[in-house]
């Protein structure tokens, strides 16, 4: 039978993951599927354990599921501890389901690609949800000098800083805060869906700022429209965090680390 992996979310029909863990397959010659799967809204877990009873060895994990399946795990990686959130699900030899969280990762892995090395910079994270918690670990593990946290809601910010503190230099911020500016800046926020800015000051942004928008578009996006307009240096969308994050999933699933660029480019092309 054929190893089976699938991506669990609702909605679904829109996911680029088949696309992208087929192209890995191909790439290192993996025998292997993967298939969108709906689950419905309160039946996640049913729908994963029938998956796993017919062949599934792992799955992706979206919106709005990644929860509840943090919750049906056995154990859990660091990361998806930290995050509170599991967005890759691994059938172990004994049955068990491991937990993980690429993530963070696959952003900070795009982070260098498009930007070099993040040592000893100072970060802007802006926004506090799901999407930002799973990033911060990754941050600091890149070895940044600090990472300020802003949010329309601050206590919301404070409470990541609260929880990551022990792990590096971590600040939250009033998000309309001025006087100073950041090597990098990343909106985690889906501001850029609704054409919305989040309400950073000018200053935020320096001669030499580069910003990242966790959201993609075939046209730059609101946020990063808004940030070269204030002079940032360059700009960077979230394709390449989700290709990333796959690739960091494909690399536990299959032991191999596949190559994201073809399918950047590929991705990048049909938008």
């Amino acid at each position: 039978m054929t190893d089976r992996y699938a991506v669990f979310g609702n909605p679904i029909s829109h996911s680029k993951s088949p696309a992208i863990h087929n192209a890995f397959a191909v790439e290192t010659k993996q025998q292997l599927s993967y298939e969108a799967i709906l689950a419905p809204n309160d039946g996640f877990a049913v729908s994963f354990r029938t998956f796993v009873a017919n062949n599934g060895l792992g799955a992706n994990v979206t919106a709005p599921f990644k929860e509840q399946a943090y919750a049906l795990c056995d154990e859990l990686s660091e990361q998806a501890q930290l995050a509170g959130a599991v967005n890759t699900l691994s059938v172990l030899s004994n049955g068990k389901v491991r937990g993980d969280n690429t993530d963070g990762l696959g952003l900070v892995t795009d982070l260098q690609r498009h930007f070099g090395s993040l040592k000893g910079l100072n970060v802007l994270l802006v926004g506090a949800g799901g999407a930002a918690r799973g990033c911060v670990f990754p941050l600091l593990q890149a070895e940044i000098a600090k990472l300020t946290i802003v949010n329309r809601t601050k206590s919301k910010a404070e409470t990541l800083v609260d929880m990551f503190a022990q792990y590096g230099n971590v600040a939250s911020q009033p998000i309309e805060h001025g006087g100073q500016s950041y090597d990098v800046i990343i909106n985690s926020t889906s501001s850029s869906i609704s054409g919305e800015i989040p309400n950073l000051s000018r200053d935020v942004i320096n001669v030499n700022t580069v910003c990242y928008d966790m959201m993609y578009s075939k046209q730059q996006t609101p946020f990063n429209q808004w940030a070269l307009g204030q002079g940032a240096k360059n700009v960077a969308d979230g394709l390449g965090m989700l290709v990333g994050q796959a690739a960091q999933s494909f690399l536990i699933w299959r032991k191999i680390k596949p190559s994201v660029e073809a399918v950047l480019t590929q991705l990048r092309a049909e938008l």
